[in-house]
This record gives structure tokens, C-alpha cells and sequence, in this order.
């Protein structure tokens, strides 16, 4: 029960970031599969100015790096991007299939319900750069997010027409 309340804690943690007029919001990725050495992290971010995303880090990998996913050719490929701009006012996804960081040579098992820390290097229009701390929260291969458990003491074999009780 307390693993799942601080899981519970740390997605409200990882719901929302905000630093250099950039909020971040759902920032997530996806297990790795087992002996998989990389991961992908998703996230919404949104600037009241423009700005970028220049860079990355984070102590679970060797490298993390920006990247975009496209269909070229009826081929998807992945190339590096040196930055993502944030247009003021505008979400911008990153989301599997499209603009996502890599985490490169994990340096431990990722498994859902995991929290991963990030800083993003965010360089504001006059040219400043700041740190955002971010938490993403690790979710299943299907990219699902981690549910509470039921309380040990919670029958599992529930009957659903309990009286008294709309569904």
C-alpha cells in the first residue's frame, strides 16, 4: 500500500514542471524491454515565450538526446535534433512515433512504476539557459501508467450487485 502511494505521489509530482515560463506536463516512458539498453521519454511542453529544448540529461543513462521519428520513403527513421522549438503559447507533444528524448546506455532496469529524474536545458529567447527538473514516471510496454494496487485487505471477488450500490 505505501509503494503505491508514493507511485501515486510521484506521478503528481511528474504531472507538472514549469521553470523558464515552461511547464511540463505527463512526462513519462515506456519500460524497457528486458536487455534493452535505451528508452524513450514522452512529455507536453508548453512555453508562454518562445523558447527551446536544447538539451538533456539524466543520471539513469550514459547519453540522452533529442530526437524526431518520421516516415521517409515509407521508411521510419530517427534522426537527432540539435534543439525543439517552443513556440509561446503552443503544446508541444513529444510522443512515441514523433519528437521524443532517447535515453542511451541505461545504466539500471527501468520497471513500471519507476520514477526517472531528467533535467532539460531550455534556452529562453534572450539567449539565457535554464534547468528544468522533471520526474517521468516509468509505465508498462504498452505505455500504460502504473494503477494503484487494491488494499491488501480488499476482497478481489467482490460481488457487483451489492445493494445500495449503483454502477
Amino acid at each position: 500500500m505505501l509503494r503505491a502511494w508514493c507511485a501515486f505521489c510521484l506521478l503528481l509530482v511528474a504531472a507538472a514542471a514549469s521553470a523558464a515560463g515552461v511547464t511540463v506536463s505527463d512526462a513519462w516512458l515506456r519500460a524497457p524491454a528486458p536487455g534493452q539498453a535505451v528508452a524513450g521519454v514522452y512529455m507536453t511542453l508548453t512555453s508562454t515565450d518562445s523558447a527551446k529544448l536544447v538539451g538533456v540529461r539524466s543520471d539513469v543513462a550514459a547519453t540522452a538526446q533529442l530526437h524526431r521519428m518520421s516516415m521517409q520513403e515509407g521508411v521510419m527513421r530517427m534522426r537527432r535534433m540539435t534543439q525543439i522549438d517552443l513556440p509561446a503559447g503552443q503544446a508541444v507533444q513529444l510522443a512515441p512515433g514523433g519528437l521524443h528524448i532517447m535515453l542511451i546506455d541505461l545504466k539500471r532496469a527501468l520497471k513500471p512504476g519507476d520514477t526517472v529524474a531528467l533535467v532539460l536545458d531550455i534556452e529562453t529567447a534572450q539567449g539565457h539557459h535554464e534547468n528544468l527538473a522533471v520526474e517521468a514516471a516509468v509505465r508498462d510496454l504498452g505505455g500504460q501508467p502504473v494503477h494503484m494496487q487494491a488494499p491488501m485487505n480488499m476482497p478481489m471477488n467482490m460481488p457487483m450487485n451489492m445493494p445500495g450500490v449503483s454502477h
